[in-house]
């Protein structure tokens, strides 16, 4: 036999892991799915990149459902419990007496706990998603509160509990608040997802951002947002904003912000970023709130753009798209145990892929690319599901594993498991050095921790130094060789009496972080702001210009605008990284900062990209008539001249947009311009002028029967098409525009050319004019039904299609099932009738109509339900995933879709293997209830008209309100017209869907969905 130094000596890491993982694959097949699930076996379920080695540092019964964790200085884990994960959507059973902090030590020192505490719990706790140790403070967050937990005779137990922050969702939501970090400035950072909605005081008083004095709530800001604070919560700044849910921030000693974002379930557009103080996210319209699936000018061509805005001027780039997932926990690593490739990276939790990841960044003009590097998979056990990574004091990775075969979406399969393991390079003893902050030296040492805990330690106690500590930090910012520990240093000594000497040093350093680091500090510390400015204005770093930009923001000197001009004259037209910094740098002063622009130029600002970059992303009206300029270029393909149409959007000079598209409308002479024009035209100027009138009308003329034509329509409301309205209704009844155009006809009063035709003696119009009433639900429009169907004089075809129609929305359904108690519909009317609601989401409807049917139109719908195997039982049968295809195609696809295949109602399914085993699978179809993906939730809108419909919000402004139904059927309303609005508790997929499939037919379906998977 070779010996283990032959072996290793012959063969590399690469092909040592290679053979490895084909061994444990062969091993794990041969496992039942007990064996599979057991802890013993929890390290060889991973793939591990190779260097690096995991072991299992804690499983079950020591913890269940960790969320989030924090490694203190002593190196126990402390970890939040999510037992009682949203038990009033996914039915679980729960422990009253709520959830629990653990402390999960190792005290023998073999590199696993044999300790477990609890430090805490109690009823208010529940389903906690953030935690921080500082010394003998826990901060946890746990919406709709931030929780400070204190120890106060060191036995590991809370003696003290008080109230940080609140007023965060209504409920646990973990889309809400996530957890605190703490800066290398001595500051807190932490962020909400985009159901935290507002933050408060302990008092419940609202929150001011101290640079901008709005309250920081969802009126003043879009969706999930980054913060920055003082340790007493005091000096709060949003620092981001309008995220989906943002799970996680991570900064880097230079003070960048690193963090990821999750997307609507199945759009493959999860994204990490790096955060540029005060910018814009774009997962809604930045002004109007509308959701990114809504139609706008300049609509990117894919999805993953499109999710973010990315075509919209205002909306920082994304760093980096990793496709589908359930993106977690996040740090930035700053250690030296892991190989260097994950030296000074983001390292990522991502539990749908089950994946822990760093993404190696390089710097890209003022911003930067990534690229992806694995550091751990759950290949052989889906249930591998990190929630969250730390480091350890000796440079380890601590990694959090919810273990479930689901991940969120309000569902949790399994309420018992979770485990912690420890990620280190072969050889790599656990360890736990001494930390003594108690000397100058020791506090240094501290602050270099690789650890956060060991390092907010020696911050802390070189902070309560004073000037005693600027000879050691003094000392550390010169000699060391890593500039982030440099950078450390000079946060501190930024903040003595003498800091200001400190900074200006650092503003002359030949490395461009610690410039950067220098100009934040100052701004921090509210130094000479304008004279560092002054003297960065032109340095060769784009990223360090990026700053200056950033630092000028709302900054009141007489001087700013200049500099912001030569700032903004160095831009390239080539970085929109550099370019949404000018835009953050102008916020709440375009006016005097483009006036200084045009000055420093001294030319025409569309002569260069660069130029035509900045008034594209100009918010003053001095730039309009520029605008309209690159809008009506001629020579130009309009293609590449839609960005400029979108950019009136966000123009706020209302008078000199109005008349700059009116005047492109009468110079271009184009149906496509005059289209664009009217699109971003107020309807109140259109109808106050009389070539803007005529310019729509010509425009009616020309769209007629389009989407185009109906989007007008809707737009501006003209009495004058009610004819061509009816006309449509008419033509397409089975169609968006024919179904669009009957609900526009008797919202524009026109029910009188409604009933002419259904009473007029052309018997297939009348049929068709029924048909498209079918969506409407207005009350108008189910009277109209109601009354041609128990109409006796009326044609039996025409009746049966109105009882059909009466079904399409859900006041509709609910007279449907009056109709049929009362005995008004008679044997012919019943079978239309039940037809109409025979795929209704609510399953009493389809029940209830079915029991009215004659015993011979029953056929198979009215069978009772069948009794499936359980889950462990049809997990043991082998599906054909050809077959389920069919099956796919048959049940599903009206409601999802693969691959662009299918109606796009639900969560789209193209990479559902990546993120769901088989049994996480089975559990979403048996009880769709559960687990409903964010953003998929039904909402119950009631009309001021009396109508009711139920779908899925998919955009919401305070003018527009879109909604989708099953089917894939889209509808827009006006957010006047609504009376109210009430979210279902339930999913809006059928519940019983796997009782319209046999057995075999579910488990063939199962078979198929488990081969989607990321290529």
């Amino acid at each position: 036999m070779l010996s283990g130094a032959f072996f290793v000596g012959a063969y590399s890491n690469t092909d040592l892991s290679r053979a490895s993982n084909l061994f444990l694959n062969r091993f794990f097949a041969t496992l039942s799915d007990d064996d599979k699930h057991d802890p013993k076996n929890a390290v060889a379920s991973l793939n591990v990149t190779p260097g690096l080695q995991a072991s299992l540092f804690a499983a079950e019964p020591m913890l269940k459902n960790p969320t989030n964790i924090d490694v203190d200085a002593k190196g126990r884990v402390w970890v939040c419990e999510a037992y009682n994960y949203r038990p009033a959507i996914n039915g679980n059973p729960t422990n009253d007496a709520g959830d629990r902090i653990v402390i999960l030590e190792d005290q023998n020192g073999d590199g696993a706990a044999d300790v477990s505490k609890v430090f805490y719990q109690g009823p208010e706790l529940q389903s906690p998603l953030g935690i921080w140790v500082q010394g003998n403070k826990v901060i946890v967050s746990d919406s709709p509160n931030v929780w400070v937990f204190t120890d106060e005779d060191g036995d590991d137990k809370a003696d003290k509990k008080e109230i940080l922050f609140t007023g965060l969702s209504g409920d646990q939501h973990d889309h809400g608040m996530h957890a605190f970090v703490f800066g290398p400035d001595g500051k807190w950072y932490f962020n909400f997802g985009n159901e935290g909605q507002q933050i408060k005081d302990k008092d419940g008083k609202a929150i001011f951002d101290r640079n901008t004095g709005k309250a920081i709530d969802k009126q003043s800001y879009r969706q999930g947002m980054v913060f920055r604070c003082n340790p007493d919560g005091s000096e709060m700044e949003v620092l981001g904003q309008n995220f989906r849910n943002n799970f996680e921030v991570a900064i880097d000693s230079y003070g960048t912000l690193w963090q990821s974002d999750n997307d609507d379930d199945g759009n493959k557009s999860v994204r990490i970023n790096y955060v540029m103080e005060y910018g814009n996210y774009g997962y809604t319209d930045e002004l109007t709130g509308a959701g990114w699936s809504a139609n706008r000018t300049n609509l990117e061509k894919e999805i993953p753009h499109r999710h973010w805005h990315l075509n919209d001027p205002g909306v920082v780039p994304n760093l980096l798209q990793t496709g589908a997932g359930s993106p977690t926990g996040i740090i930035v690593y700053e250690g030296s145990l892991l190989p260097g490739t994950f030296q000074n990276q983001v390292i990522h939790c991502d539990a749908g892929p089950n994946v822990v990841r760093a993404y190696p960044v390089e710097k890209d003009g003022a911003g930067y690319k990534a690229t992806i590097a694995n550091l751990v998979e759950g290949v052989r056990d889906q249930w591998f599901r990190p929630s969250d990574v730390c480091v350890a004091p000796d440079g380890s990775l601590m990694i959090a594993d919810w273990y479930d075969p689901g991940v969120g979406g309000h569902q949790a399969g399994d309420q018992n498991r979770g485990r912690i393991f420890r990620l280190a390079p072969p050889n790599s003893a656990w360890s736990v050095p001494k930390t003594d902050v108690t000397t100058g030296e020791g506090a240094i040492t501290a602050l270099q921790s690789p650890n956060m805990s060991i390092r907010y330690m020696g911050w802390t106690a070189l902070h309560n130094l004073g000037t005693k500590a600027e000879k050691p930090l003094a000392k550390l910012y010169k000699s060391a060789t890593n500039p982030r520990m440099k950078a450390r240093a000079l946060w501190l000594l930024s903040q003595l009496p003498k800091g200001q000497k400190y900074v200006e040093m650092a503003l002359k350093d030949e490395n461009a972080d610690l410039r950067i680091t220098a100009l934040r500090t100052a701004r921090e510390q509210k130094m000479d702001v304008i004279g560092y400015v002054k003297q960065l204005v032109n340095d060769p770093s784009a990223q360090v210009r990026r700053e200056c930009a950033i630092a000028l923001r709302r900054n009141p000197s007489p001087e700013a605008p200049a500099l912001w001009a030569q700032l903004a004259a160095q831009h390239d037209g080539k970085d929109r990284w550099y370019l949404e910094a000018l835009g953050i740098g102008a916020d709440n002063q375009w006016d005097t900062y483009y006036a200084a622009y045009l000055k420093q130029l001294n030319n025409d600002p569309l002569a260069n990209a660069g130029g035509r970059d900045v008034v594209w992303r100009a918010r003053t009206a001095a730039s309009v008539p520029m605008l309209a300029r690159l809008a009506g270029e001629k020579d130009v393909p309009l293609a590449s001249r839609l960005r400029y149409f979108r950019a009136f959007d966000f123009n706020p000079g209302k008078v000199e947009k109005s008349n700059a598209l009116l005047q492109l409308i009468q110079e271009q002479n184009s149906p496509d311009v005059t289209k664009l024009a009217l699109r971003h035209l107020d309807p109140a100027f259109v109808t106050s002028s009389a070539s803007a009138s005529r310019a729509l009308q010509n425009l009616l003329d020309q769209t007629y029967g389009t989407a185009e034509y109906m989007e007008l329509v809707q737009r501006y409301s003209p009495a004058s098409e009610n004819a061509r309205l009816r006309q449509l209704a008419i033509l397409k009844p089975n169609d968006n525009i024919g179904r669009d155009a009957a609900k526009q006809l008797l919202k524009q009063n026109g029910a009188d050319m409604a009933w002419e035709t259904i009473n007029g003696s052309n018997a297939d119009a009348a049929t068709n004019m029924v048909t498209s009433l079918r969506r409407v639900g207005s009350n108008e429009s189910l009277e109209m039904l109601k009354s041609v169907a128990l109409d006796e004089k009326r044609a039996m075809p025409l009746r049966r299609e109105a009882a059909r129609s009466l079904g399409g929305s859900q006041d509709g359904e609910d007279l449907v099932i009056v109709l049929l108690k009362s005995g008004k519909l008679t044997s012919d009317l019943k079978a239309a009738a039940y037809q109409g609601v025979s795929t209704a989401w609510r399953k009493m409807i389809r029940t209830e109509a079915a029991k009215y049917l004659d015993s011979n139109q029953s056929g198979t719908s009215t069978a009772s339900a069948k009794k499936l195997p359980g889950v462990n039982e049809l997990l043991a049968m082998n599906g054909d995933a050809s077959r389920g295809l069919t099956v796919y195609k048959t049940n599903c696809s009206v409601c999802h879709q693969v691959n662009g295949e299918g109606m796009d109602f639900g969560p789209k399914l193209s990479e559902i293997g990546s993120k769901l085993g088989k049994d996480g699978q089975y559990l979403a179809i048996i009880y769709p209830d559960a687990g409903i993906s964010f953003g998929f939730e039904g909402y119950e809108v009631k009309f001021k008209d009396g109508s009711t419909m139920t779908g899925i919000i998919s955009s919401k402004t305070e003018t527009d309100l879109q909604m989708k139904f099953p089917g894939g059927l889209v509808q827009n309303y006006k957010t006047a017209d609504v009376a109210s609005m009430k979210k279902l508790d339930t999913s809006m997929m059928p519940s019983g869907l796997q009782e319209a499939m046999s057995t075999t037919e579910l488990v063939d379906l199962v078979e198929y969905l488990s081969a989607l998977k990321k290529k």
